[in-house]
């Protein structure tokens, strides 16, 4: 009787376990400083609304198996093999508010352009920030950032003045993949109304926003966000809301590495910058003329007119319109080992910060009536372009 009682009160504890785990949401998340080691974060879904059993689904994955608009890969599989043994960079949670990217940015480009100070680079800036705090900005504080600035002013290193060695190494290469080319020197080439070309060279912001001058957009933050066409995924880019015709301009100067139709999304273009850590994909462009003079392996400059905003994609056949909004949709790779680039192990970051930082330099453009074509008048050229 006893033995009887016994199990009736392990069973009832069993169900409590179940019912209390069912009701119940969990997250899982891998270190950002585990070097090597792919993240996925999952999260214990239970559907009151149906019986079917709880599972856990993926709600975030940087790496993530497929992308939709995003994938120029999504109908094949290049065969890659998985190599854990690579001790690449599998992961990045990129998530610095502008207003941070845009102090730093200021110390760069002041110490960079005062010959009587020593340089400071925002990358070890955000670097020691982000070892400090666990990659949680929420906790910054200015003084952190004059603190860091100040004794990398003095002369001191990077590795010397973190407390996480480890940390700030992840952090250091993961932004340098991210940021590298947003910052620096470039030589700026500017259109006047009468036509008169003015040629300088300078350092500072060398990106441009993806939408032209006085061309109005809105957009939120969708990074992550549900996808079904095709198949149940999430938004792994950023979507500009405009109008179609809109002037699309490169946000960075590299070369043109994909070209042409996407199931998904539909017109698209790929650009790799010129170090190829940095993949920009820009779909969703024009039915009809979605380009303006491209071609695959020709080099852009950052701040080019590509082509132009439209609705196509969510098809297979080719210049369908099938999107129900126009938008831009802009998604950012970052590529440590060649097998990400197609492979299944790609990084796709949140741009939506970034998107803000650019807006801060949009390229005006003009109408060549014989070419019937929209022309920037203001585009950056980089000194490490390929002649």
């Amino acid at each position: 009787m006893k033995s009887r009682i016994l199990a009736a009160s392990a069973a009832i504890s069993i169900l409590s376990a179940i019912v209390l785990f069912n009701i119940k949401t969990y997250n899982y998340r891998a270190s950002a400083a585990a070097g090597g080691v792919s993240l996925k974060v999952f999260e214990c879904v239970n559907d009151s609304s149906s019986d079917e059993t709880t599972e856990l689904k993926p709600i975030q994955n940087a790496s993530a198996d497929k992308n939709d608009e995003n994938s120029d890969n999504a109908e094949k599989n290049d065969g890659t093999e998985k190599n854990e043994k690579k001790t690449y960079i599998k992961w990045v949670d990129f998530n610095i508010p502008v207003s941070v990217l845009r102090a730093a940015a200021k110390i760069d480009i002041d110490t960079h352009t005062n010959s009587s100070v020593t340089p400071v680079g925002w990358i070890d800036l955000l670097s020691l920030l982000a070892a400090k705090y666990g990659g949680n900005f929420s906790l910054y504080k200015q003084s952190d950032l004059k603190h860091f600035a100040d004794n990398l002013a003095s002369g001191k290193k990077g590795e010397e003045l973190s407390a996480n060695l480890k940390l700030y190494k992840y952090y250091s290469e993961a932004y340098g993949a991210v940021l590298g080319g947003m910052l620096g020197k470039y030589i700026k080439t500017e259109r006047a109304e009468d036509g008169t070309i003015t040629v300088s060279e300078g350092y500072g912001l060398r990106v441009y926003s993806p939408f032209a001058r006085g061309y109005y957009y809105s957009h939120s933050d969708d990074f992550g966000k549900s996808r079904s066409f095709g198949y149940k995924r999430q938004h792994l880019g950023h979507d500009m809301m405009g109008s179609v015709g809109t002037p699309i301009i490169c946000v960075e100067s590299g070369y043109v590495e994909a070209l042409g139709w996407n199931m998904y999304g539909g017109w698209r273009v790929g650009i790799r910058s010129f170090d190829g850590k940095r993949y920009y994909y820009y779909a969703h462009m024009r039915r009809n003329h979605p380009y303006n003079n491209l071609y695959e392996g020709k080099i852009v400059n950052a701040g080019e007119v590509i082509g132009y905003l439209g609705m196509t994609g969510y098809s297979r056949r080719e210049n369908v319109n099938n999107i129900k909004t126009p938008h831009l949709h802009i998604g950012l790779q970052v590529i440590f080992d060649p097998s990400q680039k197609d492979g299944w192990n790609q990084i796709w970051i949140d741009v939506y910060e970034l998107t803000k930082l650019w807006e801060t330099q949009r390229a005006p453009v003009y109408l060549d009536k014989e070419a019937n074509e929209r022309f920037s008048r203001s585009y950056m050229t980089y000194p490490e372009a390929p002649d």
